[in-house]
């Protein structure tokens, strides 16, 4: 988002998409460590997680903001986003993408451990990352 608003001059709607990505994207994210480090964060009195505890009222929101943070990610595939555009290609790739997030986040709701929660926070990483990857390369080569 920074790096479309120093090269383009202006905040419109192709920055205010790739804030919403990774506005959204950031709950299950940090979720996901706070499930891993709720022991940690309980003993400094802070509350990390949405009910205040790793349990399947959290998890169900790490699936809610999942949901939301994939089909923020195929918005430019409508082309009301202006330059931030994506071809079907991109679209078929993001749900991909989308289908591997939601999956490691549906093994935390089903298991309810640290080691899912690791790895729903090592899934999220990736996801974000190959969305912006898709991004650029779908402009270069209209996949």
């Amino acid at each position: 988002m920074l790096g479309w608003v120093a090269y383009t001059g202006t905040f419109g709607i192709e920055p205010g998409i790739l804030f919403m990505l990774q506005f959204f994207w950031q709950f299950p994210h940090f979720w996901a460590i706070g499930w891993q480090l709720e022991d940690d964060y309980n003993k400094a009195g802070f509350k990390m997680l949405p009910t205040g505890k790793a349990d399947q009222a959290t998890a169900f929101q790490i699936i809610f903001y999942s949901l939301w943070t994939i089909a923020i990610s195929l918005l430019p595939y409508t082309h009301y986003t202006g330059a931030l555009q994506l071809s079907l290609g991109g679209v078929v790739v993001l749900l991909l993408l989308g289908a591997g997030f939601l999956y490691y986040g549906i093994r935390l709701m089903r298991r309810k451990t640290k080691k899912e929660a690791r790895q729903l926070t090592f899934a999220s990483i990736g996801y974000i990352t190959l969305v912006q990857i898709v991004y650029v390369l779908d402009k270069l080569i209209q996949l």
